[in-house]
């Protein structure tokens, strides 16, 4: 259970102070679907960060089973993320000078898992990528570089999946064959995916969506399966 309490985020700019997540209070519960949805500027992205362990909240706390990650010492809070999150961006953020295999043994040699090789090398299967696991980021699609970080992501098993627009860099056909992609791993794999979105498809592909406005919470609400959409297979 993720449990965010009166969260509060504000920065300083142009000599006053500018808030971006204002008294957020909810909880997320083990396994389930999120989307988190709402304007640009809304506090998503800062959402996800605070979740991660990337920013500290000005105000409030974060607790993942009753420990309060926003009170963590920095190498905690590094323990934390390798055991408990998966990222991925919009971006990719794959390193360019190393191949698709490479980036993918990253976490899993940082963790000291046995049998690391193997594991990527599997996982680079699952997400349809065997004939590629040599080549470099920049002899990738897009859709290849997303899975590569996708595969990335599942690597270490994490219990959480936070995924910040990760269709947004790609096409329609291919940002569903990556949304497919993240929904069968999350039920195989039994992970928490939260998911910042703009795209109203996709929210609709989860459990629960979360509006965000000005930093507040405009609605939360779930999702019946009778309106989620049929899944393609990935």
């Amino acid at each position: 259970m993720i449990t965010l309490s009166h969260l509060t985020m504000r920065l300083a700019g142009g000599g006053h102070q500018i808030t971006i997540l204002d008294d957020v209070t909810l909880e997320i519960p083990d396994k389930q679907r999120v989307a988190i949805a709402g304007p640009s500027g809304s506090g998503k992205s800062t959402l996800l960060g605070l979740i991660a362990g990337l920013d500290r909240p000005t105000a409030g706390s974060i607790t993942l089973d009753g420990a309060d990650i926003s009170r963590m010492r920095e190498s905690d809070l590094a323990k934390y993320r390798r055991d408990h999150i998966g990222y991925i961006f919009q971006s990719f953020h794959l390193i360019p000078t190393l191949t698709a295999l490479e980036n993918v043994l990253v976490p899993l040699e940082l963790a000291g898992m046995n049998g690391a090789q193997d594991r990527a090398a599997d996982l680079l299967k699952s997400v349809g990528l065997e004939k590629r696991l040599h080549h470099y980021p920049v002899q990738l699609s897009g859709g290849e570089q997303q899975r590569v970080a996708v595969a990335r992501s599942f690597a270490c098993r994490p219990p959480i999946l936070l995924a910040d627009e990760p269709t947004g860099n790609l096409d329609s056909a291919t940002g569903q064959q990556i949304m497919n992609l993240l929904l069968s791993l999350h039920r195989e794999y039994g992970t928490t995916l939260i998911l910042v979105t703009h795209d109203r498809a996709i929210a609709a592909s989860m459990e629960r969506v979360i509006t965000l406005r000005d930093g507040r919470i405009e609605s939360d609400s779930l999702i019946s399966s009778d309106h989620r959409p049929a899944e393609s297979p990935r």
